[in-house]
């Protein structure tokens, strides 16, 4: 499952299986189970094979018969039979129906295929199980034949869950909109969204179908970016009888326009398209796009318009490879929403930033003017604008920036009415805030990026993830009482002195340096074992110095909050007061920090909300968010921590945090998710966490912790509190002693 070796003997659990005469070796280390291991690769007979199999396929509730599979998987090599049967107890953990049909087809299957390409085919049935229900799934595993011309496909494929990691970066780091990406079954944009295929096997190997990939994503992107997307459709196709070939000359011909963008812009990158397209186009095709080039002048989108009306009698030539699809139509659908939602953002935005300019002065501040700061630019490059008032430019906050550049992308400038801070209640308040989308319609793709992010989820029954199961929605928390921070600072003034001359002696601290090569003092230790060393005759090291040096702290935590419906009454309590102290002396540390609250209902609803994020300073906002924080649903940490890992990994330090104050273990209304899968998708998301060097922490009152908590953080990553009343005594201390 792609996680480290088993552990040395005594690291894990071992018990004789008498039926099968197997040790069974279980290992509950970085979220991997170990499945049978034989000490004498004895052959199973049909008999203990069928005993396996039963249990596997619960005959006594399901009613499957499994004697003449029982018999076939008899025959089979002792190595063989294992992993038949290892794969048959995974596929169960998702089905136990698709479980039978993979063990009637498995000595089929191993006859034909390799053992990786036969665990693919498992794992992509349960995919579409959980992406699209049973009956898709086992049309999957019923086709063989199918699979089999499938496997040698992704023999030499690029598969985009593994390019997106990289893909999407690239994607982010150009100019214009922010993209983001997404599977469908073809490539095309709606200029908001990439939507990439889920495999790409054009060429022989992998790398180049990663090429190809990339140059597909980049067309895509410049749809966006240079104006493809902005030509009414109803407009474009209304002269012509046959829509399906004008917008096949029409794509075409943006295709040729957006080669001579890329050309200048990506040279490498245009060199290596052009390389693929000799490649797989046919040679009458690839004439036909050449005479095109040298014939046409193409600078806008209005000039592929025109040069339409020319060449729609003409047979059209093939699209390049690299050209993607298109749907004019739905583009211009969400081009109209997207104007109609960001002209009332960055209006209220504006009537925010006229508000705080005009403090006191009863005048009015009714419009902004517009200057360019690259006036000098090249024709391709998009003007970046500065808001004016009085001749002094206004710093922009970076959501206005972002704003302010895809309302350029959409209308090639800023119009005069935009310009206008909106009036009180002028707009529907939908259109000012993420809008409340039901989580179920994330499946239909009916919105990406208002808010909901999707999260692979760890199996442990099938060792392996289910792909995007989760969708998380990162949420303000609501205000409440101002008074509470208050409250708690003069319920705890002796203790918040006293923490205040504890942090500020942590604050820059000196550290004695030892073993270095100059200093102003001996280090008594190295210097004896220096001179040892000599005397044995040995080299004599030079370290043998120490110094004083003052050590700046770079450290940022994020505090994870239970905000379950178990934390109701005096624990929740606990927790605010615990969170004012925290911050009370962190604001002494001078560390970065910030507080997140989590719930949730099911995979489809998991939430966090935001009380402080890192470029946030305290502010009554924040005071009065901690105040506010109160028990909400169910405690589904995977998700979570999966997001609040993506956010430290976007934060500049040397030590990053992940403290989590919680009441009890994960559960959740799912009753699977209670216990250990819970248990086990919440070990694997902080296994992730520390690979993206993030050290987990967690404090709780649960006094059961200590039977789930060294499994799921280590035994040294975790402090149980025996007694709700110590937690706002004791986090400050805890926090200091990690840190320190």
């Amino acid at each position: 499952c792609g996680n480290p070796p088993p552990p040395r003997a005594g690291e894990g659990d071992f018990h004789i299986n008498p039926a099968t005469k197997y040790v069974v070796l279980i290992v509950r280390e970085f979220g991997c189970q170990w499945g049978v291991a034989s000490v004498t690769e004895q052959r199973l007979d049909a008999e203990q094979i069928g005993r396996i199999l039963d249990d596997i396929m619960e005959v006594e509730f399901s009613f499957l018969h499994t004697e003449s599979m029982a018999l076939e998987v008899a025959a089979l090599p002792a190595d063989q039979q294992r992993f038949v049967l290892q794969w048959a107890k995974r596929v169960s953990s998702t089905n136990v129906q698709l479980a039978y049909e993979f063990a009637s087809r498995a000595v089929t299957a191993l006859a034909r295929m390799e053992e990786e390409m036969i665990s693919a085919w498992c794992l992509q049935a349960m995919d579409t199980y959980d992406r699209a229900g049973l009956h898709p799934a086992m049309e999957v595993i019923k086709d063989l034949e199918g699979f089999l011309e499938f496997g040698h496909l992704r023999a030499s494929a690029a598969l985009l869950e593994q390019v997106s990691p990289v893909l999407t970066p690239f994607i982010h780091g150009l100019s214009g909109r922010k993209l983001s990406l997404e599977e469908d079954t073809r490539a095309w944009t709606d200029g908001g969204v990439l939507y990439l295929p889920e495999m790409m096997a054009r060429l022989d190997t992998e790398e180049e179908n990663f090429q190809l990939y990339k140059a597909v994503a980049t067309h895509l992107w410049a749809h966006t970016r240079y104006g493809t997307l902005n030509i009414d459709p109803q407009a474009l196709f209304a002269p012509y009888e046959d829509e399906r070939r004008a917008l096949h000359w029409f794509h075409l011909l943006e295709t040729l326009r957006l080669d001579n963008h890329l050309r200048r812009e990506f040279p490498g990158l245009y060199r290596q398209m052009q390389q693929m397209e000799r490649r797989l186009a046919d040679e009458s095709g690839s004439a036909a796009l050449k005479a095109l080039r040298g014939e046409l002048e193409l600078n806008a989108a209005m000039d592929s318009v025109a040069a339409l009306r020319h060449l729609y009698d003409r047979p059209p030539p093939p699209l390049p490879c690299y050209a993607g699809g298109m749907d004019l139509h739905q583009a211009w659908q969400t081009r109209e929403l997207r104007l109609q939602r960001e002209k009332a953002r960055f209006r209220d935005a504006l009537r925010v930033l006229a508000e705080e300019l005009q403090g006191d002065s009863r005048e009015p501040l009714d419009r902004f003017d517009l200057r360019e700061r690259n006036p000098g630019r090249e024709a391709s490059e998009l003007p970046e604008l500065e808001l004016v008032v009085a001749d002094q430019v206004m710093p922009v906050p970076e959501h206005v920036k972002q704003m302010m550049t895809s309302i350029q992308l959409d209308l090639t400038g800023i119009p005069e009415e935009y310009l206008v801070p909106a009036g009180e209640g002028e707009y529907d308040a939908s259109l000012l805030e993420d809008e409340e989308l039901d989580p179920d319609e994330v499946w239909g793709g009916t919105y990406h990026e208002e808010g909901a992010w999707f999260y692979d989820e760890w199996d442990f029954g099938r060792l392996h993830y289910r792909k995007n199961w989760c969708v998380l929605r990162e949420l303000e928390q609501e205000a409440g009482d101002l008074g509470f921070y208050a409250r708690t600072l003069d319920r705890y003034r002796g203790l918040v002195r006293s923490l205040h001359r504890t942090f500020e002696v942590l604050r820059g601290e000196d550290k004695v340096l030892r073993r270095q090569p100059q200093g102003e003092d001996i280090d008594i230790d190295a210097f004896v074992e220096a001179l040892a060393d000599m005397r044995a005759g040995m080299e004599m090291s030079d370290r043998v110095f120490s110094r004083m040096h003052k050590d700046e702290r770079n450290i940022a935590v994020l505090f994870m909050v239970d905000m379950s419906g178990s934390t109701k009454g005096w624990i929740n309590e606990a927790e605010r007061e615990a969170l004012v102290l925290l911050v009370e002396s962190l604001q002494v540390l001078g560390d970065r920090y910030a507080i997140y609250g989590f719930s949730g209902w099911a995979r489809k609803r998991c939430e966090v909300y935001r009380i402080k994020s890192f470029d946030e300073p305290l502010s009554d906002r924040v005071k009065e968010a901690i105040g506010g924080i109160e028990p909400k649903d169910y405690t589904r940490m995977g998700a979570p921590i999966r997001h609040f890992t993506r956010m430290l990994e976007e934060v500049e330090a040397r030590t990053k945090l992940l403290i989590t104050l919680s009441d009890g273990k994960p559960d959740d209304y799912d009753h699977y998710y209670r216990g250990e899968y819970g248990i086990e998708d919440t070990r694997q998301a902080l296994f992730e966490a520390r690979v993206a060097g993030i050290h987990p922490f967690c404090i709780t009152i649960d006094r059961e912790g200590a039977d789930y908590l060294p499994h799921m953080y280590g035994r040294a990553n975790y402090v149980v509190l025996d007694d709700v009343a110590k937690l706002p005594l004791k986090v400050s201390d805890i926090y200091r002693k990690i840190t320190s």
